[in-house]
């Protein structure tokens, strides 16, 4: 039997994930959309929970079930206010911290298309 390799595994594991949901954090500490929609004082529990969720989604350890449960992620986002302005900002962030982080080939593509279609679902306000 041939195993495929993850997307987790295909990007450097663990230490890929870190550098990529940290450099978007950095980003959305300071951007003007965004970061007032997150508490100051849990920027890094968020960075950790993204880094956790990212790296189980494209197949690593299954740590963020283990802390967190199931995502849920619509109804983990419901009570924040995401319309377009705020999907455009998440992505603007987001694509540039897959671009600044060298994803190896393939990998920055999926990463792009899926972040495309989930910024898009967690939009609850029009």
């Amino acid at each position: 039997m041939i195993e495929q390799q993850t997307l987790y595994d295909a990007a450097g594991g663990m230490p890929y994930f870190e550098a990529l949901i940290s450099r978007f954090y950095d980003g959305v500490a300071v951007d003007p959309v965004l970061g007032p929609l997150y508490p100051a004082d849990d920027l890094d529990g968020a960075r950790h929970r993204l880094t956790l969720f990212f790296a189980q989604y494209w197949g690593g350890p299954r740590t963020y079930d283990a802390e967190r449960g199931h995502p849920r992620l619509r109804m983990r986002h419901m009570p924040f206010p995401i319309g377009p302005a705020e999907r455009d900002a998440w992505l603007r962030l987001m694509h540039e911290a897959i671009a600044d982080t060298s994803a190896p080939p393939g990998v920055a593509e999926r990463l792009g298309a899926y972040v495309d279609m989930a910024a898009e679902a967690m939009r609850n306000r029009d």
